[in-house]
């Protein structure tokens, strides 16, 4: 038995794959790094920080929706960037979904580089659960 239960949105999560797309333990739900993809694995918003940040949190909706939250009951993020062209942006797309203030706490880092090509920004976030 583990501490945790994975959470998996829709079905056909690769068998490959070592990690949850997000798991919960206990009052928190864990949302793994996600970078700007598409159902076919590719990148949406090739270029454009913005884009691929509204993507990422737009991925996250079903996680969310899954364990019966919404973006209100995410407490924190972490952005991994690649660039800060276009940084500014982002924070204009985070008010998209959060509907603050208060804002949930967040970390930005620049980076070297991101495991998928062509992306700009990995986003992992934390959410409380309610009940």
């Amino acid at each position: 038995m583990t501490a945790y239960e994975p959470i998996y949105p829709t079905p056909g999560w690769p068998d490959k794959m070592t990690f949850s797309p997000a798991v919960r333990a206990g009052e928190f739900l864990y949302i793994s790094g996600m970078t700007a993809i598409d159902d076919n694995h590719e990148i949406v918003g090739f270029g454009d920080i913005a884009e691929q940040t509204r993507q990422i949190f737009r991925q996250m909706g079903p996680i969310l929706e899954a364990v019966g939250a919404g973006y209100g009951n995410i407490v924190e993020t972490t952005d991994y960037f690649l660039t800060l062209d276009g940084y500014r942006e982002t924070a204009d797309v985070r008010r998209e979904f959060f509907q603050g203030p208060p804002y949930p706490a967040a970390t930005g880092v620049l980076v070297a580089g991101l495991i998928r090509k062509d992306a700009l920004i990995e986003i992992k976030a934390v959410a409380r659960l309610d009940g």
